[in-house]
C-alpha cells in the first residue's frame, strides 16, 4: 500500500502520499523520499518538517498531484511560488508559471533624425542612444534577463511593482524585438513623433551635426503576452 506521510511545511500542516511527493523526478522531493538523500528532520509530532513557505507549498503539492497549474485570478506571489518551484527543483512547475504569466512591456527610444547628403531624403541611419522598457519588474527581468540595466530604478524591491525606468545595455531595437518574440509577446500598438528643437551651434558638442540635432524623434511599442 502507498505509504502516507504527514508533513510540516513552515508550520502549516499537510497529509499525501509518498508517491505524490516522488512523482516528479529528478526533484528535491523525490530525493528525499526516494531514499537518495537523506530523510527530512521530523517534529515533535513525527511529521517531516521542510523550512519552506507552508501556504506557497498548497501550489507545489497540487502540482504534483495533477501535473498542471491552477491558481486563483486574483494570485500575486508568483514570483515567491517561482523561488519554490526552485527550490524544489521542479523544472515543470517553472515552465508552468512562465507560460501562465500575461503582461505588458512598452519599449520606447529617444534619439535623432540622421541626416544625408541631401538631407532627409538620404538619410539610410538610425540613431538610438537608450531602449528604454517599461512594464512589471519581474516581467522585464524575465524577457530581458542580463540585458536589462536597472541602474536608473530606486528601489530594488519588490519585483510585483511596475517601474517606467529601465532601459537595456545594447541599442539594438531589433534584437529587443527579437527577445520579446521569442518570450511569446506580440506587438499590440506603436506610436512615433517628431519634434523641431531650438539647439543653437553654441551648445552642440564638437562633431555633431547642427541640423541634425535640431530634430529629434521618439518612439514606442506596446507589447503583450496573453495566458
Amino acid at each position: 500500500m502507498d505509504q502516507v506521510v504527514d508533513l510540516n511545511v513552515g508550520g502549516v500542516f499537510y497529509t499525501t502520499a509518498a508517491s505524490t511527493l516522488v512523482q516528479a523526478q529528478p526533484s528535491l522531493l523525490a530525493d528525499r523520499f526516494s531514499g537518495r538523500l537523506d530523510p527530512l528532520p521530523k517534529d515533535s509530532k513525527g511529521r517531516y518538517f521542510i523550512d519552506r513557505d507552508g501556504v506557497l507549498f498548497r501550489y507545489v503539492l497540487d502540482f504534483l498531484r495533477d501535473g498542471k497549474l491552477s491558481l486563483p485570478e486574483s494570485f500575486r506571489e508568483k514570483e515567491r511560488l517561482r523561488l519554490e518551484a526552485a527550490y524544489y527543483r521542479l523544472d515543470g512547475l517553472t515552465e508552468r508559471l512562465r507560460e501562465q504569466r500575461p503582461g505588458y512591456i512598452t519599449v520606447g527610444y529617444r534619439g535623432t533624425f540622421a541626416f544625408g547628403r541631401d538631407g532627409l531624403s538620404d538619410v539610410n541611419f538610425r540613431k538610438i542612444p537608450r531602449i528604454l522598457i517599461c512594464g512589471r519588474v519581474a516581467l522585464c527581468r524575465d524577457v530581458f534577463g542580463d540585458s536589462l540595466n536597472e541602474s536608473r530604478d530606486p528601489d530594488h524591491g519588490d519585483t510585483d511593482r511596475y517601474t517606467a525606468r529601465f532601459f537595456l545595455k545594447h541599442t539594438s531595437i531589433e534584437q529587443a524585438f527579437d527577445m520579446l518574440q521569442e518570450q511569446g509577446f506580440y506587438m499590440a500598438g506603436s506610436c512615433g513623433s517628431g519634434t523641431a528643437g531650438g539647439t543653437s551651434a553654441a551648445e552642440l558638442k564638437p562633431g555633431v551635426d547642427s541640423e541634425e540635432s535640431r530634430w529629434n524623434h521618439y518612439n514606442e511599442f506596446v507589447f503583450v503576452r496573453e495566458s
